[in-house]
């Protein structure tokens, strides 16, 4: 999906005529380049946002590096996360992909998709793992899987305006939950965040050394696991004080910050899920997500 298409891959992809698609092309329907032959050629984030505003249906999907049945399931929220689920517990990545991508076509948002899809699901991924009924493996596999699309959906979105807020995060040392940081990051971008997603377990003196270096609008840190609280208590004060000095709203979340414990820290704002850390950062752009009314 990294590759740029040309208009005979993106017309026979979604069913339509090549001359039909150049002139959705020279209209700025679609996103594209030239190369240096003066030849056009459209990214696929161009016509996944085409093919989202327009609800454009695909023909041959495989075209463009998707699943070959993507767009043709039911794009149901509820129905999807057992699939998904089971998709991820038979380590089946295509199906897995599939219901990612019908969903984003369908115009959900992310954070909706990643707070009624994937959260629940990877939960019980996690149940399943602790209770002994899905095996060390395929729980690992499960998360290499939810990685790699989190990394096309990345792909795909708009790119960033080149006067957007900055945002970046990550998780705590000690804290090796990668998906949740991904996901965050995934909906700031589809929000028009300039957002970086620095990794997992980062030590608080170089989360401050990011902090100073970039200077964001927003840095977000989940936090599903504490060693040490105490030690999280303090070093967090400082990170706390250095990005108050430098204008950065800090957003917290994750299940190991317990009421009693979120008492003791200071946050601009604590997002139970992701569609509250969306609300929270447009509201730091001061509007709407996106301008748009997507669908429930």
């Amino acid at each position: 999906m990294n590759e740029l298409l040309t208009p005979k891959q993106v017309a026979q992809a979604i069913g339509v005529s090549e001359s039909s698609l150049k002139r959705w092309c020279d209209r700025g329907m679609i996103n594209t380049v030239r190369t240096p032959g003066g030849h056009r050629r459209m990214t696929a984030a161009g016509v996944m946002e085409f093919l989202r505003n327009r609800d454009q249906p695909l023909v041959r999907p495989e075209l463009l590096g998707l699943p070959s049945n993507t767009g043709k399931t039911v794009r149901v929220l509820e129905r999807a996360a057992e699939q998904f689920h089971d998709a991820l517990a038979e380590g089946d990545e295509e199906i897995a992909r599939q219901v990612v991508f019908d969903l984003y076509l369908a115009e959900h948002r992310l954070g909706k998709v990643f707070d009624l899809v994937l959260a629940p699901a990877y939960h019980r991924i996690g149940d399943g793992w602790e209770h002994q009924d899905l095996e060390v493996y395929q729980e690992r596999r499960a998360v290499e899987i939810g990685n790699r699309i989190l990394g096309e959906l990345r792909q795909v979105l708009p790119a960033p305006a080149a006067d957007a807020a900055t945002a970046l995060g990550g998780t705590c040392e000690g804290d090796p939950y990668q998906l949740s940081t991904a996901m965050t990051e995934v909906v700031l971008r589809e929000s028009g965040w300039r957002a970086t997603n620095l990794g997992a377990s980062l030590p608080f003196d170089t989360l401050a050394a990011a902090l100073d270096r970039h200077r964001p609008r927003l840095l977000w840190l989940s936090v599903s696991t504490l060693a040490d609280e105490e030690a999280f208590v303090q070093q967090y004060a400082s990170l706390f004080d250095l990005a108050e000095t430098i204008g950065a709203a800090v957003v917290v979340g994750g299940r190991a910050l317990h009421e009693p414990l979120r008492r003791r820290v200071r946050y601009a704002a604590f997002c139970d899920n992701l569609q509250h850390l969306e609300s929270f950062a447009a509201s730091l752009q001061g509007d709407a997500p996106d301008g748009k009314t997507p669908r429930q």
